[in-house]
């Protein structure tokens, strides 16, 4: 399986023009699953997002037409960051979409800061979906930083931890720890997170791909719109 993980660039808190550049980043990719950062369609602009009801989205919405338009032009599977909305509650989300452009799964965040609690609610339950014969389990920032959350998806199966973030300058270390663990478990980890700033944080980048044990198999600097591409052998 090819993956890419990208570090996109992010207006912030404009849906239009980030479903706009995810898509067209999609519509380039050369991979089978391509994976972005948490929240990347709004960035981690929790302001706006009390603020504008119209910022939330459902897996259903319409306004994500042009990136099911995408996953279908280029046969890829995409796990993208948004403020999703779910039965009237309030998540940290990921949607992965297949290549046909259809909802695969949902994942809200099930792990959360202080400050997110205000505006989001955590999720009850841990996702693992299988791609091109790979169980894969999805994962959003703070998860990572729970020991318990990579060790359960491994139990149950997870071959890859896919890890959507926001790591922040200064907090290299702390990705790498992060990283360590679940590559700790046996699984290959894919990480998306932000270069540049969102939500009055800077990011430093480092977005890639590491094998089960923790080996990098490769990273970016602090490049935008970029992509690090890798295969997950057997």
């Amino acid at each position: 399986m090819r993956v890419a993980t990208v570090q996109p660039f992010t207006v912030p808190a404009d849906l239009a023009a980030n479903i706009a550049e995810h898509a067209r980043l999609l519509r380039i990719a050369d991979a089978d699953l391509c994976v972005f950062p948490e929240l990347s369609l709004t960035g981690l602009e929790f302001e706006a997002l009390a603020a504008d009801p119209g910022l939330w989205l459902a897996s259903d919405d319409q306004r994500l037409e042009p990136l099911r338009e995408a996953c279908r032009a280029s046969a890829v599977h995409a796990v993208i960051g948004l403020p999703l909305v779910e039965d009237g509650h309030r998540y940290i989300g990921s949607l992965l979409l297949g290549p046909d452009g259809e909802t695969v799964a949902t994942y809200a965040k099930r792990n959360l800061h202080n400050s997110e609690e205000e505006l989001f609610e955590p999720g009850a339950r841990q996702v693992i979906v299988e791609i091109g014969g790979r169980r894969l389990g999805l994962a959003i920032c703070l998860d990572a930083a729970n020991p318990d959350h990579a060790r359960e998806l491994a139990e149950a199966g997870a071959e890859v931890y896919v890890l959507s973030a926001l790591f922040s300058e200064g907090q290299e270390d702390r990705l790498l720890d992060q990283v360590g663990v679940a590559a700790g478990y046996g699984m290959w980890v894919v990480l998306s997170q932000y270069s540049g700033k969102t939500g009055g944080m800077a990011a430093f980048g480092g977005s890639g791909v590491w094998k089960p044990g923790g080996a990098a198999e490769v990273r970016l600097g602090g490049e935008v719109s970029e992509w690090a591409y890798a295969t997950i052998a057997s």
